[in-house]
């Protein structure tokens, strides 16, 4: 049985399983969709949680020592080498913007939101 996902006080929804990533993904009903992996135990994934905060949107969050499998599938999904911190932007299931480390920034996001949105569906 699946967990349930939830939502914290900073736009941030928890993920913690393959169900609660796809009820996520569905929700944006084709807008952009926008996950943060984190490390609960990681200087740089704390920075980068704090620029997420910043984002206008929910952000699905995959805590990675909680989550482990999620991540993983995340990676196999999408055919990107796992890293941490990290950022998605899904339209549906295809994954158009991602980035880790010091290049997560919410200005970042932003431009990459508002570029994803501009973006026709199905074409990267």
């Amino acid at each position: 049985m699946s967990s349930q996902s939830s939502s914290q006080p900073n736009g941030f929804i928890v993920l913690p399983d393959t169900d609660s990533l796809d009820r996520f993904l569905a929700r944006s009903n084709g807008s952009p969709a926008v996950i943060l992996k984190h490390s609960d135990s990681c200087g740089i994934s704390a920075r980068a949680h704090a620029q997420m905060s910043r984002i206008e949107q929910p952000v699905g969050l995959v805590i990675v020592q909680t989550a482990r499998a999620l991540s993983d599938e995340i990676a196999a999904r999408t055919g990107v080498d796992h890293e941490t911190p990290q950022v998605f932007i899904f339209r549906g299931s295809e994954v158009v913007w991602t980035a880790s480390h010091g290049r997560i920034s919410a200005e970042a996001v932003e431009a990459a939101l508002a570029g994803a949105v501009a973006r026709p569906q199905g074409r990267a």
